[in-house]
């Protein structure tokens, strides 16, 4: 399928409608690219996408993305569920578990919020409790309404590409586009065939998450429980989670997954002689922990599980996929409208690989203190002492919650490199409400002439906002990318804009628009 004159009919391809690729094709058809997404399943719905096995917990990175583009409100589970992974954890007095470290508890009252900076009073929740479905049904509908084509019943079976463009075939099926990203998760065919080396560590444990009948499920402790052979968690009724330390032997035999397997494993994790009547739902995963070296090759990128793999502990998965949609897409989009050199797609791997390997080597710890042993049972009690204090738990949540993520920028201020704070504009409106449109923001508290004259220079690709914050943090002016990172301030309030030059130099073809 070609357009005339030679050119593609597509801007880009993306493999996979999954909540990555699906939000990457909203970042890109926001920016008016010709966007074609190929998904190999017939339909989007699936019961490990509905709830209990599609929860998810969503970090701040996340929820700032989806608020940024007017998507939060449009998720509604959070609003009336409770963490269903949580809700019958131990507590230690009244206080609610917010989330977990190697199954180490993380107590909402121990998290001293106050200890991030920049991170404004009555900013958007640091977690989020959300639903594959629901986070896909929301997207679709997005990217569908900006214009963006799904083809379903299309897996990609073939990759090529040359200078000027990517080849894929589905079957006898082939399409064209400038750009190809993979978005195809774990088992991605867009990595193999565009022959990106997938390096790291092979698994420990096989892991379990299943829907069952159980007979006597009063014989389990509820939450969850580390023992001496594995980990087990039932935190609703008939809903199981299992970690047999087996090296992934049964995940990697793709045996069938029975009853009376299942039952077995259970017995032999929790040390109980539980019974289960029926099986319904289950699914294996494990903790191998892969990223490729580098997210490019020529004109192919890879996002999500494609790009990086981990095990699910800490719920990080979805948010480091997200958060790879979120910075290709505009810096693709620019280079695609010719708005900026195709040199900013390198930007792309330099933040988001060391974001990506510390996911990896936060998941790969858990696995070391959850160990079966005595040298990970004494690391544990280490822990679990050290997130029971403030400075501890407010580390962690930090840490699983994506506080600190923070790109190396040039620049000195401790904003730069990290998210806007949500200001709240004269009138009441937060910087977050005014960034639905991706485009990059010169936000100026004074009002500077020279400022709004160079802003002005760039066209469309910039909006320039005036005025006063509540709350300006002794700025006098930011620059804000279009995924709401800080590229630039000033704390003086006569601003010399050459330094500003020279960062908008990094990112765009200097006045052309």
């Amino acid at each position: 399928m070609k357009a005339t004159n030679n050119h593609p009919i597509h801007d880009v391809i993306i493999s996979g409608a999954g909540p990555v690729g699906l939000f990457l094709a909203c970042e890109l058809a926001l920016a008016k690219c010709r966007v074609l997404v190929l998904e190999k399943a017939t339909h989007p719905d699936s019961p490990l996408k509905r709830l209990p096995f599609g929860i998810r917990g969503l970090s701040a990175p996340t929820i700032e993305a989806l608020y940024r583009r007017g998507l939060l409100e449009e998720l509604e589970i959070h609003k009336r569920l409770k963490n269903p992974h949580t809700a019958s954890a131990p507590t230690q007095g009244a206080q609610r578990q917010v989330g977990h470290f190697a199954g180490i508890p993380l107590l909402e009252g121990n998290v001293d919020a106050s200890q991030w900076e920049y991170r404004l009073p009555g900013s958007l929740p640091a977690s989020l409790i959300s639903e594959i479905a629901e986070l896909e049904t929301v997207l679709i509908r997005r990217a569908e309404a900006l214009g963006v084509e799904i083809r379903r019943r299309c897996p990609v079976t073939g990759v090529s590409q040359t200078n000027e463009s990517v080849t894929v075939w589905s079957g006898d099926r082939s399409f064209e586009a400038r750009w190809l990203v993979g978005c195809d998760g774990s088992r991605s065919i867009v990595r193999k065939m565009g022959g990106f080396e997938f390096a790291g560590t092979e698994p420990e444990f096989t892991g379990y998450t299943t829907l069952v009948d159980i007979a006597d499920p009063e014989k389990l402790r509820p939450g969850r429980n580390v023992t001496s052979t594995g980990m087990y968690m039932q935190s609703q009724p008939g809903y199981v989670l299992i970690q047999d330390f087996d090296g992934g032997a049964f995940h990697n035999s793709e045996k069938p997954i029975t009853r009376e397997h299942v039952q077995g494993v259970l017995r032999r994790i929790s040390g109980t002689d539980v019974t289960i009547n029926a099986l319904h739902t289950a699914t294996t995963w494990t903790d191998r922990a892969r990223q490729v070296t580098t997210y490019r090759n020529g004109r192919i990128l890879l996002a999500g599980d494609a790009a990086h793999i981990h095990s699910p502990l800490g719920g990080q998965g979805l948010n480091l996929g997200l958060g790879d949609a979120m910075n290709l897409g505009w810096k693709l989009a620019a280079v695609l409208l010719n708005h900026a050199p195709e040199s900013l797609l390198d930007s792309y791997h330099t933040e988001r690989y060391p974001i990506g390997a510390q996911v990896l080597d936060w998941s790969r710890a858990q696995v070391a203190i959850m160990h079966p042993g005595p040298h990970a049972r004494a690391l544990r009690e280490i822990f679990q002492d050290f997130i029971n204090t403030r400075d501890g738990a407010t580390y962690v949540a930090g840490r699983v919650w994506g506080i600190h993520m923070h790109y190396d920028l040039d620049g000195n201020h401790l904003l730069i490199g990290r998210s806007v704070p949500n200001f709240e504009l004269e009138g009441g409106t937060k910087i977050g409400e005014v960034m639905h449109d991706g485009r990059m923001i010169l936000l100026d508290f004074n009002a500077n002439t020279s400022l709004q004259a160079l802003a002005n220079a760039y066209g469309d690709r910039m909006k320039y906002i005036s005025g006063s914050v509540k709350d300006p943090l002794g700025l006098a002016a930011l620059l804000i990318r279009p995924d709401g990172i800080v590229a630039w301030t000033s704390d003086i309030a006569d601003i010399s804009d050459e330094h500003l030059r020279q960062v908008l130099d990094n990112y765009w073809n200097v006045t052309k628009h």
